[in-house]
Parts: C-alpha cells; structure tokens; sequence
C-alpha cells in the first residue's frame, strides 16, 4: 500500500506540472479523460466489483449534469453547492432505478437499466422549458470556488478536476480494499453462497448501485464545470455503452483500468475523427478485438507482462543461487 501511495504521489505531481508544458487543446483532453475516468470507476462499482451489467449508467451522468447547470443558472453557481445538487439528483435517481432493476438478474437487469435511462432521456429531451429540450442547456455561468473567484480558465478548471479525481480514486481505492468491497466481489462470484452465509445480497446490491449512481452523477456534473454546456445526446444509451466499453477495454474489477481505458477511447476518438467519420466503427472493431484477444482488457495484459517477467527472475535466481546451493549440498553429503 505505501509502494502504491508513493506511484498516486508520484503522478498527481507529474498531472500539476502537466499545464506548464501542454497547450491548452492537450489541457482539455486530460480533463476530459479525468472526468470520465471518475464515470468509468463509477461503472466499474456495478460491472467489475458486483457483477451487474448496466447500459443506464448514462442517466446518473445526465441527471447530475442537468442539475448542476440549473442550479448554477437559477440559484447559485457556487461550484462545492452545484456539484451537491448533481450528486444529490443523481442519488435519489439511484434509489428509484436501483430499487426496480437490482430485483432482476443477468440480461433482464441490463435490459431495465437500459429501459429506465431511455425514460430519463424521454424525460429531458420533451421538458423543453426547463431543459431546453434538442436545444440543449447553454449559458451555464462560469463556476465560483470562493468569493467571487471563477473557474473561467480551462486550466483552472483542470486543476480543480484533477484534485476530484483524486480524492474519487482514494476513496474507491480504500472501498475496494475494505470488508465492503469484498462483499460486493463475493456477490460477483457466488450470489447464493453470499446468501447462505448470511448476507442480505439485494441490500448490498443496491448500496453498490448507489454508490455507482451517485458517482456517475459526479462525473455529469465535472462535465458540465468543464464544458459549460449539456444535452439530451449525453443522456442517451450510446453514452452507457461508451463508458461500458471503456470499463472492459481497461479492465474491469480494477481500480486503474476503467481509467485506462477511458483514456485509451478518448485518444483513440481525438485521433481517429481527424481522418474519417467512421470512428465509432473502428472503435467497435476494437473493441471486439480486445473481447477476443484480451478479455481482461489493458489491466490484464499488464499483468501477464508482470507475471512472466516475474517468472523469469524466479528462473534466473533459482539457476544462479538455489541450484548451486543444492548441488553442493548434494556433494557435501
């Protein structure tokens, strides 16, 4: 744990100095990648750590975006107060949609999920006069952090992103390292004996849809501090199926690999749709390629790279220390 506490040190300093030697277009796409790096580790709650495939996640993510620019256009744009009211929405969303879908198993659970997002993208697409409807909501007021200090510098923005992410991925970190997270592994891997020893499996399962939901919300509500603009097209189940892919491209059941793999998409994306329009093709072709050829996605191809390199060294200092050892303990006797 402190080896890993020293590498998260080790690169938030490196993310600081990043500004100092980027321009602003690659600024931008390191938030964007941080922001759904937090919405791909909210996924991975439910896919990786659970074992419940969801295509909905992207209600939680427009439900925390929606609420956070209304109530920075209507209320107060006070950034710590906006992102409250996301992940407030965004919960009590989870409670309701939880509470329907975790009754179902398996692909009837993914097809409810995917049914009460569609809903919500109903819901905002036709509330024209509040949600602007195929408009979307623009003129969202720049974010305030204190006093009437604004985050109207995209590098301020950054910042301010990179220290959520963080805190987001400690918190997630010490979850799946906690007595919690493996509660919610033991449901993944054997519902039926969880229950036979004594747990209540529909309370955890909705726990962990909470947790998943709420900090989807989160993600939709960095979005909108980040791009000042949301509509009904980020609600849509395209966007579920997005993250979900970046969740198995990186690795799920990891803590680094949804954000890997969200990492991977955006760049993928950033470079492919300069050259062709054809991008989410060739996305899906990765995709199914990784389905095939590395099923525990870029987490897991490190970790057969770490396993055979370690290995090896075993090999080596069996051959240059323990073999010489036992040959002349042979010869002694």
């Amino acid at each position: 744990m402190r080896k890993k506490l020293i590498q998260g040190i080790l690169l938030f300093l490196i993310m600081v100095f990043v500004p100092f030697f980027l321009s602003l277009y690659y600024v931008n796409i390191l938030t964007e990648i941080l922001i759904l790096g937090v919405f791909a580790v909210s996924l991975n709650i439910l896919v990786g750590q659970t074992g419940l495939v969801s295509l909905g996640h992207a209600a939680f993510f427009g439900a925390g975006a929606y609420a956070t620019g209304l109530a920075a256009t209507n209320i107060s744009s006070n950034v710590f107060f906006t992102l409250a009211i996301g992940m407030s929405l965004a919960f009590l969303l989870a409670i309701v949609i939880g509470f329907v879908s975790t009754k179902a198993h398996g692909f009837y659970f993914l097809m409810l999920t995917l049914a009460c997002s569609q809903m919500i993208y109903s819901i905002v697409y036709q509330w024209t006069k509040v949600t602007g409807g195929s408009n979307g909501l623009s003129g969202i007021p720049s974010p305030i952090l204190f006093g009437s200090f604004e985050l109207s510098n995209q590098v301020f923005i950054y910042y301010f992103i990179l220290v959520v992410f963080t805190i987001v991925i400690f918190i997630i970190s010490r979850l799946l390292h906690s007595p919690l997270g493996y509660v919610f592994i033991g449901i993944k891997e054997n519902e039926e004996r969880m229950k036979s020893i004594g747990y209540n499996t529909a309370f955890y399962k909705n726990l962990s849809f909470l947790i998943a939901g709420t900090l989807g919300g989160l993600a939709g509500s960095l979005y909108v501090i980040f791009n000042g603009f949301i509509s009904p097209s980020d609600v849509y189940w395209t966007v579920s199926g997005s993250v979900l892919i970046m969740v198995l491209i990186g690795g799920a059941g990891t803590l680094w690999g949804p954000v890997i793999g969200a990492a991977f998409i955006v760049i993928l994306e950033t470079i492919i749709s300069s050259y062709t329009e054809n991008w989410m093709m060739i996305i899906g072709i990765t995709f199914i390629l990784f389905v095939i050829f590395a099923p525990n996605g870029i987490a897991g191809i490190f970790t057969s790279i770490q396993q055979v390199l370690f290995n090896r060294n075993k090999v080596e200092v069996e051959k240059s220390i323990i073999k010489p050892i036992k040959q002349q303990t042979k010869m002694d006797g």
